[in-house]
């Protein structure tokens, strides 16, 4: 059992992550009248639209009430605008199943292999580009792990692992240990990458057992954090960063371009702005992986282009993330 060192305690008690996610909101009506717009639940789609709606309270706090254009509650309030069939958008975009390398291992970078830790998410954003991945058949945390550490055991071109599910937080934290003890074996991987919206959606996630983990980890330690807005970023977000960064993490961030919600240079300003103020560097700013249920969000890429050159005007480089898009087969992302 690991235990906190005392300076890489929170500064204040940190209520429990887990009874926190057990009180999300699942229910798209009572997601509405939360923000005073119970009027529009007449217009909600029958079942989520065939994807499960799940919002934290404390991200709820952070929507403004009686905005129905609120940049927050449009990122995971299901729309009818889901049912419509799109040509293009498909069930898996991005080509994670042809990368497959073993159960839950998804290979596709030289150096790097991404492990699908878990199924799970904390909150369930609407432009989700696995929002219909096979969870159930492809969990690297099954067993001990035991397919995806064999898998790395035979690489030994892959020096950073990449944790990402669902969200890798979503996972206790013993079974986060479980994977560091199985790396300890592998001196080839010396860089651990956790891609996780928890430590802005629910930072309490953010616990001193978490961070004793991390901070005890003889690997390098980067972190990326999905914000896709400056409202989605309060004293909770910033504490939470804080003692990441107090554990030796490096934060970046990525981003989703998202017609309604993000696309126009002065939020996106704002947003790199309000990232460096909490300890976070702007990383990628990725267009709209094109998956079935998502058109509604997706913005041309003449306008992301033309965002871009506004942003690069107004911003020092370092805070002006790399526009990009998967592209199945790619051997990177591909930069616009």
């Amino acid at each position: 059992m690991i235990t906190a060192s005392p300076h890489l305690r929170l500064s204040s008690p940190v209520p429990d992550w887990r009874a926190l996610w057990r009180d999300a909101i699942t229910d798209a009506g009572e997601l509405l009248h939360a923000v005073g717009l119970g009027e529009l639940a007449d217009r909600l789609p029958p079942g989520d639209a065939g994807f499960a709606l799940r919002v934290p309270r404390g991200f709820v706090a952070r929507m403004r009430r009686n905005d129905r254009n609120d940049p927050l509650l449009l990122q995971v309030l299901p729309q009818l605008a889901e049912l419509e069939e799109v040509p293009g958008f498909v069930i898996d975009a991005v080509g994670d199943m042809g990368s497959r390398a073993a159960q839950g291992v998804l290979h596709k970078y030289q150096g790097r292999a991404l492990l699908v830790a878990s199924g799970s998410c904390a909150i369930n954003c609407r432009y989700c580009f696995r929002r219909h991945f096979p969870y159930g058949d492809e969990m690297a945390a099954a067993g001990q792990w035991r397919q995806a550490l064999e898998h790395l055991r035979q690489d030994d071109s892959i020096s950073e692992l990449i944790l990402s599910g669902g969200d890798p937080l979503a996972l206790a934290t013993g079974k986060l240990e479980e994977l560091s003890r199985g790396l300890a074996e592998l001196p080839h991987v010396t860089r651990l990458r956790i891609h996780s919206r928890l430590p802005v959606v629910l930072p309490e996630r953010i616990d001193t057992a978490l961070l004793a983990w991390l901070a005890e980890l003889p690997l390098q330690k980067v972190m990326v954090l999905h914000a896709n807005h400056a409202n989605e970023i309060d004293a909770g977000v910033d504490a939470a960063c804080a003692a990441l960064r107090e554990a030796g993490v490096t934060l970046l961030n990525q981003s989703v371009l998202l017609r309604g919600i993000n696309d126009d240079a002065g939020t996106l300003a704002e947003l790199s702005e309000r990232l460096f103020a909490a300890g976070v560097l702007p990383y990628y700013l990725h267009q709209l992986d094109r998956v079935r249920g998502t058109a509604h969000f997706e913005v041309d890429d003449s306008g992301a282009l033309a965002l871009m050159d506004t942003l690069r005007a107004r911003l020092p480089g370092y805070l002006v993330p790399k526009l990009v898009r998967e592209v199945a087969g790619d051997a990177s992302k591909r930069p616009l």
